[in-house]
């Protein structure tokens, strides 16, 4: 039996309802459009007495609902009630209060079959086993734990958890398998590295593998707004890398394709570029730049779409991805969301309220560009929320990827091209064509470079290279299979200003930098450092700027 379609679920001032999926775009009259969501058979379950709650988030098999309320205090300044309650669904029992103070993270993690929920207290994460919340099965404990992420799929589960670092000492992600967290070895695998004020981390489907973004909120460079980014790779068989990306500049996305064996990264200053890189970090294929600052597989694995939403305008590349051919170029303006269809085939953009409080309305397209069904709310109305109906895998086949377009009764509508201002003194004169800067195709586009061209890009590569090298911040892991550009032979000469007194005062300054580096990597080994150690580690960016001022000739 074929299944049905998924519904489309719609939250906004008109109340909630479901729309059924394609090819219809009909209300869905069995669910009521009504203000409170009733569950199961539209018969209304339970009713919670919580007039403040905020959050709402139902467990994997939605076995237990989690409420948060804002934690407040008595006036008399004594400690506040427990703010974040757990209900049984079926029964409608609270099974579980705590006192949960902070909106972030403010929900339990639970593993797919809900067989192990977790918390992070105190600097310990605490595990309840099988929704029985009365007691802690375990523990895992590490100073200053800030974050954790479980990893999803069946048994045995793994746990990612984030500790920050301080007084010098590098901060570190690490990666168990429950419940073995105790013991010297207990570790799976084990990445530091410096710059990280905080980190968001990345399971693949298959958990075998844990990507980090690692963030800073400032750059001391003064290089970047949004502060400064690192890209690591941990691998559960004790395998860490640092993902070389090659244009600098801010990581606006990364996601694991479902098949776990690659990931796509959309980074550097706009505008962006994206590539894919295999589990040894290497590049597979290069998208080139453009107006772009998300990305998001297909259930399947099969199509990505590289979109530039936000203060972008919202044109989107849909791409196959096993042939790296282009497949569309369709343009959502002002969209604030975007989610794949559980079949694979089509795609939700909206724009909702609070992020646009005008033009509300949702889309749904076909892969192809097509856009299937368009709803644009009255003027006086908002739309706050769509979400697809969730379906198991495996329940919709991948079908053949398709280039061209699905028929559409909806109307096209042209969107106006916005041209550059022109000064009224020059708006008589001709048109020249300038650019601030150029595209960079995709791989698949690029001319072949000539002999001369390849040569002078290996000689920018290996400058480059040298001079990361003599500015690295440390904690460097060995990468997978290492490039002579990443280890560039020692008998290579470096450039000299050619004055002999600033020449020698870079290569004291070399020397003073690698004696930094080896410092560092042996605090992340944990050795403890001495106090004149860690003030010399502390004057690294001074020695950093100062070397670059020598190169620079300032």
């Amino acid at each position: 039996m074929a299944p049905s379609t998924p519904l489309l679920a719609v939250r906004g001032s008109e109340g909630l309802y479901m729309l059924n999926g394609p090819p219809n775009f009909t209300e869905n009259t069995v669910f009521l459009r009504v203000n409170l969501v009733n569950v199961a058979d539209n018969g209304l379950l339970h009713s919670f007495n919580l007039p403040k709650a905020v959050c709402l988030e139902f467990s994997p098999k939605n076995s237990v609902l989690a409420i948060w309320q804002p934690y407040t205090t008595s006036k008399d300044g004594t400690s506040g009630v427990p703010n974040l309650q757990l209900y049984d669904v079926k029964t409608g029992k609270c099974l579980k209060s705590f006192i949960q103070k902070k909106m972030q993270n403010w929900c339990p993690s639970w593993a797919d079959d809900e067989s192990i929920c977790a918390r992070n207290v105190n600097n310990e994460v605490h595990f309840f086993e099988n929704n029985n919340f009365s007691t802690i099965a375990n523990k895992l404990h590490l100073q200053k734990i800030s974050d954790f992420v479980l990893s999803p799929g069946p048994q045995p589960c793994k746990v990612a958890v984030y500790v920050p670092g301080s007084k010098g000492a590098p901060s570190f992600v690490r990666l168990y398998q429950y419940p073995s967290f105790s013991g010297p070895h207990a570790a799976l695998a084990n990445k530091s590295f410096f710059k990280a004020d905080k980190v968001t981390m990345l399971w693949n489907k298959k958990a075998t593998a844990v990507l980090v973004i690692a963030s800073t909120d400032v750059d001391k460079t003064g290089a970047s707004y949004y502060g400064e980014q690192t890209l690591h790779y941990i691998a559960t068989n004790g395998e860490s890398a640092v993902v070389q990306l090659p244009k600098n500049g801010p990581i606006y996305d990364v996601v694991w394709n479902t098949s776990s064996t690659e990931f796509c990264a959309v980074y550097g200053f706009m505008p962006a570029k994206a590539t894919i890189f295999n589990l040894k970090c290497d590049p597979v294929f290069d998208f080139g730049t453009g107006p772009r600052n998300a990305a998001y597989y297909s259930p399947h694995g099969n199509i990505l779409v590289l979109a530039g939403f936000g203060n972008l305008r919202g044109q989107m590349e849909v791409w196959d991805v096993k042939n790296y051919k282009l497949i569309s170029k369709p343009v959502a303006s002002d969209s604030t969301y975007f989610a794949w269809c559980p079949d694979g085939e089509h795609i939700v953009t909206a724009t909702c309220a609070p992020r646009l409080r005008v033009s509300n309305g949702y889309k749904i397209w076909h892969y192809t560009g097509s856009i299937l069904h368009k709803y644009d709310v009255p003027s006086n109305a908002e739309i706050w929320q769509v979400s697809w109906q969730p379906f198991l895998d495996g329940v919709f086949p991948a079908k053949a990827v398709t280039y061209q377009a699905v028929p559409s009764e909806v109307p096209e509508v042209e969107s106006k091209v916005a041209t550059a201002y022109r000064p009224p003194a020059l708006r008589n004169k001709p048109i020249t064509s300038s650019k601030l800067h150029e595209d960079e195709p995709p791989q698949n586009m690029k001319p072949p470079l000539s002999k001369t061209a390849l040569k002078n890009q290996r000689k920018h590569e290996a400058k480059k290279a040298a001079k990361q090298e003599a500015r690295n911040e440390g904690s460097q892991d060995l990468t997978l299979n290492p490039t002579p550009q990443q280890n560039p032979p020692r008998n290579v000469s470096l450039p000299t200003s050619g004055d002999p007194e600033v020449d020698k005062k870079i290569k004291n300054l070399r020397k003073k930098l690698k004696a930094i580096e080896q410092l560092k990597e042996q605090a992340a080994s944990g050795k403890q450092l001495e106090k004149n150690q860690m003030e010399k580690i502390q004057k690294e960016s001074a020695l950093l700027q100062e070397l670059e001022d020598l190169e620079l000739g300032v």
